[in-house]
């Protein structure tokens, strides 16, 4: 079975005014994105929200500015979103989706192999999920017109490393 990732589409990194605003390469992605949920509602398949979520005086502050704080409205999903009850939401304090939740649990649970990806940054997020996703065995999927950062160069690092070292598929 496989399951659509949406990564961190979240007002802090997509909305103009967010902490830590992707820019319009963030924008840009957000009907690709929405086609992706669209398309694996209707095949049945699992849509997992992951949402960055901090405390208020995360460690990770140390490195970023403030952003994606619980409870605030940079930490929600983007209104374009519509989250659905059958969806799963997994909120993460780190880089990685699978680092301190229950993510695999999850996945294991409904018996799901295979992960297709979307979402914010490339380079930070997306890779780290993507390497821990593989080195948990999952076939990992990367959709490279739904993957943006702020960083471009970091992003095509990124995308050649998540496919040469990593063995994900860009789609």
């Amino acid at each position: 079975m496989k399951a659509l990732l949406v990564i961190d589409m979240l007002n802090d990194f997509i909305s103009e005014n967010g902490a830590l605003y992707t820019g319009k390469a963030g924008e840009k992605i957000i009907n690709f994105v929405g086609e992706k949920i669209a398309s694996f509602r209707e095949e049945k398949n699992s849509v997992i929200f992951i949402c960055d979520n901090h405390e208020i005086d995360d460690k990770e502050f140390d490195m970023f500015p403030s952003h994606c704080v619980a409870n605030t409205e940079g930490s929600k999903i983007i209104e374009e979103f519509e989250v659905k009850k059958e969806d799963k939401i997994i909120k993460k304090r780190r880089y990685s989706a699978f680092f301190g939740t229950d993510l695999d649990l999850y996945l294991r649970e409904k018996g799901i192999d295979e992960l297709y990806v979307v979402g914010v940054c490339t380079n930070i997020c997306i890779l780290y999920t993507c390497a821990d996703a593989r080195n948990l065995g999952y076939k990992v999927n990367i959709y490279k017109d739904g993957v943006a950062s702020f960083d471009l160069d970091a992003h095509n690092f990124a995308l050649k490393e998540a496919k040469k070292t990593l063995g994900c598929k860009i789609l």
